[in-house]
């Protein structure tokens, strides 16, 4: 059987020419596989698991171990659920978690309000609103160190420009010790980080603001909408992204982040202020019990995988 194209009368039959082989074909078999795509990723999937994965599974093995740092005579014995069984009938445990659930829920849900009033009002094309968004982003800019002592300085019973300013306009009558009463010192704490970090979210939600066609209030406006059905059929549906994201991520930051609070009190008066992130840095680095404190992080870990897994179901944010 000939493999070339019959040939006429005459004529001697042609042959395919054989093809040559090439250097590139392996690579081309390679990339044209479905296997490629695992081979690009993997560098990303090295380094997360290194910065990541290893990190959070080795607190995780060392909340099941004695490790002290101011006794290293003990070494680190394994030792099972005994940190654990001890946070369990810790009662500091108990009002730190109380204390949290206050301090993310009042803190998220005051600066997600004050952060959507600002978004609303520096989205209006009036002059000088360039100055405006740049002013209200700055505290926000500033390091949480730097705010914290400056407001504990103005906050000061005794030198504190607070108290001289409310005692000069007649609003108190003598210098009054802030975040001295085991009933408000939370709320007064959560007031300054409110002023602190309530642009996060006039930032999230402004560029969320920008990214909304113009056309979409047009067509309402000719169809009758006012200001507040426009809000709530066209503003806020398209922002809840956004919103889901950006609640997330400062319900995680207030979570574990207690600089303010070492700053302004330490957890003071009386464990008032007390949280799981503050709870476990004391532990950590004033009492060099890294196991328990490891404990404590486990469990703080375990509620903010929790909140995250059921607010997004309930936000609805996933459904199609």
């Amino acid at each position: 059987m000939s493999t070339g194209a019959p040939a006429r009368e005459g004529q001697t039959p042609r042959t395919r020419p054989k093809r040559r082989f090439s250097i590139v074909d392996p690579l081309v078999a390679v990339t044209e596989g479905r296997y490629w795509a695992y081979l690009l990723i993997a560098p990303s999937l090295v380094l997360v698991g290194a910065v990541v994965v290893y990190p959070v599974i080795d607190g995780i093995l060392l909340s099941f171990r004695e490790y002290r740092l101011n006794r290293p005579a003990l070494g680190t014995p394994w030792i099972g659920l005994e940190h654990y069984r001890t946070m369990a009938s810790d009662p500091i445990i108990r009002t730190a978690l109380r204390n949290t659930l206050v301090w993310v829920t009042v803190g998220s849900i005051s600066q997600f309000l004050l952060g959507l009033i600002a978004a609303l009002a520096l989205h209006r094309p009036l002059p000088g609103m360039a100055l405006a968004r740049i002013l209200v982003l700055i505290p926000w800019l500033l390091p949480s160190v730097v705010s914290a002592n400056m407001w504990r300085l103005m906050l000061d019973s005794r030198l504190g420009v607070v108290n001289d300013v409310l005692i000069r306009i007649n609003l108190m009558d003598t210098p009054r010790a802030w975040f001295t009463s085991p009933d408000w010192a939370l709320f007064e704490v959560l007031g300054v980080e409110l002023w602190k970090n309530f642009a996060f979210f006039t930032l999230f939600i402004m560029a969320g603001l920008h990214a909304i066609p113009q056309e979409l209030y047009d067509a309402a406006s000719v169809d009758g909408s006012g200001a507040w059905r426009r809000f709530r059929h066209i503003t806020v549906p398209l922002l809840m992204p956004v919103i889901v994201a950006a609640v997330i991520l400062r319900v995680i930051g207030l979570f574990n982040s207690p600089d303010v609070l070492l700053i302004l009190t330490g957890g003071v008066p009386g464990n008032a202020t007390q949280t799981i992130s503050l709870y476990g840095f004391q532990t950590a680095y004033l009492k060099f019990d890294f196991g328990y404190a490891a404990s404590i992080s486990v469990l703080a870990l375990a509620c903010l995988m929790a909140f995250t897994v059921v607010y997004v179901r309930v936000s609805g944010v996933t459904k199609e």
